[in-house]
Order: structure tokens, then C-alpha cells, then sequence
């Protein structure tokens, strides 16, 4: 049951939205750390014809990161206290250590099919999250769908470069 909590200073807000725009660029940055000395790895790929160029993953995941951040803080900030918003929120933890996870597999230990593993459970954290979300407030949820819809062209994208350079990636 929804138990009205008392309402915090505007400050504590901004705070909040510091503080998750903070934790979901640490996770970004942990998972690009990754990724660092992996150009090289990357281009020697054998790539499906339909693959983005390398540049675009940054700007594509500042974006996400952004929209992930708000649609957390979103949720934190609902004056609820009931364990529907504790559980939204593990939810959304556990998809970011999944997120940062990825990385390491792919790019640092190489590891083509764990990667993919990894990217299929993402996708079912992600649309979990996303729904939990939007039963608590609907704009959070539609926050998640770009990211959603990323991560899903990002597992067929691991799933074709994985099966696509056995050799290469374990």
C-alpha cells in the first residue's frame, strides 16, 4: 500500500538527480574502461555489412545513460514507500551492473558468447525495470523503451559478431 512520506527540500531533489546522473556515468565509465585499448580488436572483426561505425556508440550511450539516470530519479523522487519502488530500483541496479559487465566480457576477456548471455539477461533486467517503472510513474518507463530498443540491436549485433568470429571471440 502507498503511504504518503513527507516531502523533502527542492535541494534534495537536485541532489537525487546529481546523485543518479552520477552512479549511471560511473557504471558507463567502468564499462568504457573496458573498452579502451579494444579499437584495434574491434576493427579486426569480420562486421555484418549493417554494423554502426565505432564512433557512434558514445554518443549513442551518453544519450541512454542520461534518459536512465532521469527515469531512476524519476522513481526515487515518488513520495511512495511501499516495496514496489525498492524493487524498481534493485531492478534498475542490477540491469547497470549488467550493463557495465558487458563490456568487460566483450571487449577486455573477449568472451563472445558469456557476452551475449550477459546481453539476453540485460534485456530482460531492462524490460522488467522498464515496466516496474512505469507502474510507478509512466514517463520513467518511456524513458527505458530507446534504451531497450538499443540493447536489442546490440544483441543481434554480439550475437553476428560472436558467431561471426569464432576465432576470435570465445
Amino acid at each position: 500500500m502507498n503511504s504518503p512520506t513527507p516531502s523533502r527540500p527542492k535541494y534534495q531533489d537536485a541532489l537525487g538527480l546529481v546523485g543518479w546522473l552520477a552512479l549511471c556515468f560511473a557504471a558507463s565509465a567502468l564499462g568504457a574502461a573496458a573498452s579502451i585499448n579494444t579499437r584495434g580488436f574491434y576493427k579486426e572483426l569480420v562486421s555484418p555489412s549493417w554494423a554502426p561505425p565505432g564512433w557512434l556508440f558514445g554518443p549513442v550511450w551518453t544519450v541512454l545513460f542520461t534518459c536512465m539516470a532521469i527515469a531512476a530519479w524519476l522513481v526515487w523522487r515518488e513520495r511512495r514507500t511501499d516495496k514496489t519502488k525498492h524493487l524498481a530500483l534493485g531492478l534498475f541496479l542490477a540491469q547497470l551492473v549488467a550493463n557495465t559487465l558487458w563490456s568487460w566480457l566483450f571487449f577486455a576477456w573477449q568472451l563472445g558468447g558469456v557476452a551475449f548471455a550477459d546481453i539476453v539477461l540485460l534485456w530482460v533486467l531492462i524490460a522488467c525495470t522498464a515496466v516496474a517503472f512505469w507502474r510507478i510513474k509512466p514517463l520513467a518507463g518511456a524513458l527505458l523503451v530507446p534504451y531497450l530498443a538499443w540493447v536489442s540491436f546490440a544483441a543481434v549485433l554480439n550475437w553476428a559478431l560472436w558467431r561471426g568470429n569464432l576465432g576470435v571471440l570465445g
